[in-house]
């Protein structure tokens, strides 16, 4: 991560145990949402900002990401940082970044890191977006999103 995440507000979609946003809020993030649909892993993110003592920088909604996107939306929230980790298997990944760039929760300069299987080669652009960089680390490709500009 670098600089960018200073005074940044970070989307944590399919957070599992909230390694991704703990660690933005570790390196200076203003905020963090953490989105899980599992309620077991809403209640490990809690646990986790609590032994970070960061309980205050956080938020953890249990919820499909979908749905939890729309309610984002009709509360007006807006992120400089979106992470999308879901299970590589499940497909998910166009369709949440289609609803982000719908819904406006990204702010105007922000970044989407989609963190997918290697095999797995996202579209260079969505909606507005289009991809900005792509590493590969083994089965592991991080892929970051911006506006096309």
């Amino acid at each position: 991560m670098s600089a960018s995440v200073i005074d940044s507000d970070i989307l944590d979609l399919y957070a599992g145990t909230g390694n991704l946003g703990i660690e933005a809020l570790s390196r200076g993030a203003r905020f963090a949402v953490f989105v899980d649909k599992d309620r077991e892993c809403s209640r490990i993110i809690m646990e986790n900002l609590k032994h970070t003592k960061l309980e205050t920088k956080g938020e953890v909604i249990t919820g499909q990401a979908l749905s939890v996107i729309k309610k984002l939306k009709d509360k007006n929230r807006k992120f400089d940082i979106i992470f999308l980790d879901p299970p590589y298997q499940s497909g998910v990944l166009e369709d949440t970044i289609a609803e982000i760039t719908k819904s406006g929760i990204l702010n105007e300069d922000g970044i989407i890191v989609a963190e997918h299987d290697s095999r797995h080669k996202l579209p260079e652009e969505i909606n507005c977006l289009s991809i900005k960089d792509s590493r590969k680390y083994g089965d592991t490709a991080i892929t970051f999103y911006r506006t096309g500009r």
